[in-house]
């Protein structure tokens, strides 16, 4: 994965740097808009590959997890960076409404199309991590979203050529905050419900408590627990109130694995106790395999 990130910066970066160039020269809000949510994208493969980096780190004495929770702070901190890039092309894009300029659309439409060719390509590098990683959706969100503004950039480019009318640079622009926006809103919930230790949303917590409770022998369960490690990984803590009866021997690595397999909860913490309510035994504890 890192040979992707390494890719994903250098092509990005380059692009920046070439849609900057283009766009002062053109005159193009559009473009300029363009460079300016590539910029922020190349700010977070940064962070998130920093951060895919610190969640391989072991654990130690002060940081008993590892730093796998770095993924977390890296999708949060990328979220909020897709806001403030919105807030200044936003307030660019105001100013160019009142002081219009001339926009070359074949430079905008030239420079947008190889865009899409360099979003497309880079994002297909974090398409299938995606799936299961919110550090790696916050990438593959990014340059998505970029492949579609260059293609609406494309478009408008085509529109001034073909008018001459140059309203529709700065209302592109506009359509590109949109968009950006849009697009970033579910990764910014996500992203603050996981820094907040919301239950993850792939995870229904009352189907985790009914499986719990239809355990043999268990009769009944506080304290649970459910919560974010990482962007890839998730805990559990609960206390199982037993009814007495001899606990099989494998009762817990069992429960452990069917907490994994069934939820994606690869890492339970659980607390067996009478119907007293004191904790069980230490012999009920050896008995189930602890």
């Amino acid at each position: 994965m890192s040979r992707a990130f390494a890719l994903a910066v250098a092509l990005n970066a380059g692009f920046v740097v070439a849609e900057a160039v283009a766009g002062f020269y053109s005159g193009s809000m559009a473009l300029l808009a363009d460079a300016g949510h590539n910029l922020s994208d190349v700010l977070s493969l940064l962070l998130a590959w920093g951060a895919s980096v610190l969640a391989m780190r072991p654990p130690s004495q002060r940081f008993t997890y590892g730093l796998k929770s770095s993924s977390i702070l890296a999708s949060l901190a990328n979220a909020a960076l897709l806001w403030v890039a919105i807030g200044m092309i936003l307030v660019e894009t105001v100013r160019r409404f009142f002081e219009p300029s001339t926009v070359a659309g074949p430079t905008m439409m030239v420079v947008a199309a190889a865009g899409i060719l360099v979003n497309a390509l880079s994002a297909m590098l974090f398409a299938r991590g995606s799936k299961s990683d919110l550090n790696l959706r916050a990438a593959f969100v990014h340059l998505m979203a970029d492949a579609a503004v260059s293609a609406g950039v494309v478009i408008a480019g085509l529109l001034i050529w073909l008018t001459g009318r140059q309203w529709i640079d700065p209302v592109t622009s506009l359509i590109i905050t949109a968009v950006i926006g849009w697009s970033s809103w579910g990764l910014l919930r996500d992203s603050l419900r996981m820094g907040m230790l919301a239950v993850p949303e792939a995870i229904d917590s009352r189907a985790v408590r009914d499986f719990l409770t239809a355990r043999p022998g268990v009769t009944a369960l506080h304290d649970l627990h459910i919560w974010p490690m990482s962007t890839t990984e998730t805990a559990l803590t609960v206390h199982l109130v037993m009814d007495g009866a001899p606990i099989a021997h494998d009762f817990l690595s069992t429960l452990a694995d069917d907490l994994d397999h069934r939820f994606g909860i690869g890492h339970a913490t659980v607390q067996i106790e009478t119907a007293s309510g004191a904790p069980c035994a230490l012999e009920c504890l050896e008995g189930a395999g602890q």
